[in-house]
């Protein structure tokens, strides 16, 4: 296995260091910046994810298409793209900025997430091909019906989704891009499309 390295984040959301994101992940998790975006077909169907179920960090759990983290100095819109096409095995098109400064916390069996996580939305026309490494299972699900019942809380998801779900457009497709001047400051000029 490759070495990853991840960057480590202040409150403010400047670079402070950067950390092997196999040792970051833990009951005292520090801040880091990471990613999420959610794809979506040309009918308008949204990619939903299962975490591999022996992933070292919430395994098993549904999600959003795809999260991952930058390494240092990768642009943010580069590192979306390599990541959707490791996991997924798409090439995506139209890639934007929605919530650029989404933030959350989860636990998770005693591991954290604790992450500043812009979040995109983009399109493809590919066909899934997963690597189950990463990908368990892998559905398209009409982006209304999905919403509503993230929203009521009678579609399991993981709780970064959920809140992403909350804070995102009723219709995120048709939603205009955001500034990236709110970007946390390690990712500015990180983020060119």
């Amino acid at each position: 296995m490759k070495s990853e390295s991840v960057v480590l984040l202040d409150e403010a959301g400047r670079a402070v260091g950067t950390a092997d994101k196999r040792g970051v992940h833990h009951a005292e998790t520090p801040l880091h910046l990471a990613f999420s975006v959610h794809i979506f077909d040309g009918r308008g169907l949204v990619l939903v994810t299962q975490r591999a179920l022996d992933k070292a960090t919430f395994p098993g759990v549904w999600s959003n298409a795809c999260c991952g983290h930058p390494a240092p100095g990768e642009d943010l819109a580069d590192a979306v793209r390599r990541r959707v096409h490791e996991e997924l095995g798409l090439r995506i098109d139209g890639l934007r900025l929605l919530l650029p400064r989404f933030r959350y916390r989860a636990v998770q069996d005693g591991t954290v997430e604790n992450e500043m996580c812009p979040v995109f939305v983009a399109t493809t026309s590919d066909e899934v091909r997963l690597d189950p490494a990463e990908v368990a299972e892998a559905k398209w699900e009409p982006w209304s019906e999905f919403r509503a019942a993230v929203l009521d809380g009678t579609r399991p998801i993981s709780q970064w989704c959920r809140e992403q779900v909350e804070q995102l457009p009723v219709q995120p497709l048709s939603a205009p891009a955001a500034s990236e001047d709110d970007l946390p400051p390690a990712a500015r000029g990180l983020s060119a499309s």
